[in-house]
């Protein structure tokens, strides 16, 4: 959906109702999930499974929600079973998938880690978007700046994002624009509202994913 009144960037997808809220918003905002084997309900991140998907908003709120109704049988239109932490599942699924495509992004070119070289990117103007780990050090973090007009990024964990650049932690990171950087936070958005987190500290400036 557009920001300010724009208009919606269709590349987002088509629109999708969100089974727990009623909402109708672009796919990229929401979780889909499929009927799997037993009828148990499987999340599809990638949204790629095959068979009848049904929607909800990529919050905590709404899955929790999604969950405890049992709305998930009324979308599906059949017997659906729910088992184990299946929101705890979304979470775990979502953070692969941010590694993952930051990870893409690194081989590519378009990433780098360490406080020097993001320092650099962004004296550069290079970095469209700053990641910062969450479990950094706040005196440290507060150093770099959100790029004017950028993304900042600030719910992964040190490992989390470590492992994105084969390391065993990392705490500032950057993204180049163009690439893989829309797919990135588009996904660390949804990641964003399953954690419930405010993506960071009161000093930072530009969009939040």
């Amino acid at each position: 959906m557009g920001r300010g009144g724009a208009s919606k960037d269709h590349s987002e997808g088509p629109d999708r109702k969100c089974i727990a809220t009623g909402e109708v918003q672009p796919k990229s905002g929401l979780i889909r999930f499929v009927l799997g084997p037993d009828a148990q309900v499987v999340p599809d991140v990638l949204g790629k499974l095959p068979g009848r998907g049904v929607y909800v908003s990529a919050t905590r709120a709404a899955l929790d929600k999604a969950v405890a109704k049992k709305l998930f049988a009324r979308g599906l239109k059949t017997a659906a079973r729910v088992e184990g932490d299946l929101v705890a599942e979304v979470e775990r699924q979502l953070i692969r998938r941010v590694v993952d495509l930051i990870s893409l992004a690194r081989k590519s070119g378009a990433a780098v880690a360490g406080y020097e070289k993001v320092k650099d990117w962004l004296a550069k103007e290079e970095a469209e978007v700053l990641i910062q780990a969450m479990d950094g050090s706040e005196r440290g973090k507060s150093k770099l700046s959100t790029p004017h007009f950028g993304t900042y990024i600030g719910f992964l964990s040190a490992d989390e994002l470590g492992m994105a650049f084969g390391r065993e932690t990392v705490i500032h990171a950057a993204l180049a624009s163009g690439g893989l950087t829309k797919r990135v936070v588009e996904e660390a958005q949804r990641l964003k509202g399953v954690r419930q987190t405010d993506g960071g500290s009161g000093h930072r400036e530009g969009k939040r994913a």
